[in-house]
């Protein structure tokens, strides 16, 4: 199976898609974690040049293209390789971002960037995604580093980030599962693994 955790920057993604795949071990899944953009030499080429490069100018649609190009590759490389051999695929991040962040907070077409999307992907869509959320402002302020190219877009900006995570999970609520990131982490981890154990079950089922 293949599950994605997304949210805007600073709601704990990274953390809680260490803790699923952890979880999931326990379980006796064989998990394959991956990070988009990232995961193959050419994604963390283009994860490099989009956020960490301050001084480079990247227009919205350049930026979203790179984004499509990194996922392009960690799909053929990593994620269907993976499944193929029976594998549970966790990756912090996938195709949900490019919509939310150069569509909705972009401004970008937000049903052009799902079409592009599934040229880029070859039609692989995540069996559930988890979307952590809490206000922009409250997690902005978990940030305690050097923030990278597009934490470093604006409140308005992560404002429409969020916004636009909530509108893309309520347009398929049986793939998308949003979960209240503002708690404990223990809590928020109880929820997601809870969300990713009924989906598991249904698909077992089904």
């Amino acid at each position: 199976m293949f599950f994605s955790i997304d949210g805007g920057d600073g709601t704990g993604k990274s953390t809680q898609a260490a803790l699923l795949c952890e979880w999931l071990r326990g379980q006796g899944h064989e998990v394959v974690a991956c990070r988009d953009p990232g995961s193959t030499p050419l994604g963390e080429a283009v994860r490099c040049l989009l956020l960490e490069r301050h001084d480079l100018a990247i227009d919205r649609r350049s930026e979203m293209l790179l984004y499509m190009a990194a996922r392009a590759q960690m799909v053929e490389q990593v994620i269907r390789p993976a499944l193929g051999t029976g594998k549970t695929v966790v990756s912090d991040r996938y195709l949900l971002a490019n919509v939310v962040y150069q569509g909705h907070a972009g401004g970008l077409d937000v049903e052009t960037l799902w079409e592009v999307g599934r040229v880029a992907t070859g039609g692989l869509t995540p069996d559930l995604t988890i979307v952590l959320d809490m206000p922009a402002e409250s997690a902005a302020a978990r940030l305690e580093r050097q923030l990278d190219r597009m934490e470093r877009q604006g409140e308005a900006f992560h404002a429409r980030v969020r916004e636009g995570f909530l509108i893309e999970a309520t347009r398929d609520p049986t793939r998308m599962v949003v979960v209240d990131a503002s708690r404990p982490v223990p809590r928020v981890h109880a929820d997601v693994h809870a969300a990713v154990q009924r989906r598991i079950n249904a698909q077992s089922t089904g």
